[in-house]
């Protein structure tokens, strides 16, 4: 039955691709409105097939210029993150090669960095700036790389800089640019808490390869993950980099670490509880 599962949702995925990629092609062709509302229906299809359930909680900042700081555990997030509300992301280059989620991270207008060229970064801050003065949310999955899903690596700060740089861009003076921390927490595969074992088939690092992880996942399902917004930041345009990112950072490690700790301790008081009725 995972098999059968995971080939028909592959079988979907294919038809659903086929379909939703002339339409956003041509939506970013021309400017459509709905070039950013197509990559959210890919995206909610997506988590429907592979049973990802989102509970989010707080919601995205209303302001606008916005550039979100993201913690990074999968290439799951970004058809969770996605699926909520029309976002672009600043992702790697190699992820413009994926199979099916890399032609959607193109048409879905997202920036890619070369980290192989440090001589890129000016250029991709200026592209992140004015998107962001252009109107539309930027994701910034600011550890630079992806985790192991339980812990939250140090922010880097070169891209944050595109923040200050939206202040400086033309017609923007006086404007106010935000940036919001957002985290991403996998709290439960199939119904049960994600331990040391089970975590290695949602969070997505090292030298996994794509494919392989992508099928064990398909077959599995049954993910819960929660979405937590937090609170915005203004940025001025004197405002210390290297601090604005602790300060992210920090948001971020600390809404991991209250959601993980907060299904532990919830888990262990309804085992205490089947205990107790046991007992009885």
């Amino acid at each position: 039955m995972p098999v059968l599962r995971a080939s028909l949702a592959i079988a979907v995925l294919t038809v659903v691709t086929l379909i939703l990629l002339p339409v956003q092609w041509l939506a970013v062709r021309f400017e459509w409105g709905i070039r950013r509302t197509v990559p959210v229906l890919f995206h909610r299809i997506v988590c429907r097939l592979l049973g990802v359930r989102v509970i989010e909680r707080g919601r995205m900042a209303r302001e606008r210029s916005l550039l979100l700081t993201s913690n990074h555990m999968s290439w799951l997030d970004i058809p969770v993150l996605g699926s909520r509300v029309p976002l672009s992301f600043v992702a790697k280059s190699e992820v413009a090669t994926w199979p099916i989620f890399g032609i959607f991270a193109r048409l879905q207008r997202s920036v890619f960095v070369d980290r192989q060229r440090r001589s890129a970064t000016g250029r991709t801050m200026s592209e992140i700036a004015r998107r962001m003065t252009d109107g539309d949310a930027m994701v910034l999955f600011a550890e630079g790389t992806s985790s192991d899903a339980a812990t939250v690596l140090p922010f880097r700060t070169a891209l944050i800089g595109a923040a200050q740089a939206a202040l400086a861009g033309d017609g923007n003076s006086g404007a106010t640019v935000w940036v919001q921390p957002l985290a991403i927490v996998y709290t439960r595969l199939q119904g049960l808490l994600l331990d040391q074992r089970t975590r290695p088939l949602i969070a997505w690092y090292g030298d996994m390869d794509l494919a392989p992880h992508l099928w064990r996942l398909l077959k599995k399902g049954a993910v819960d993950v929660e979405v937590i917004w937090g609170e915005p930041v203004a940025v001025a345009p004197g405002s210390d980099r290297k601090a604005l990112a602790r300060q992210l950072e920090e948001a971020v490690r600390t809404a991991v670490t209250d959601t993980l700790f907060g299904h532990r301790d919830r888990s262990a008081e309804s085992s205490t509880a089947g205990e107790n009725e046991d007992r009885g």
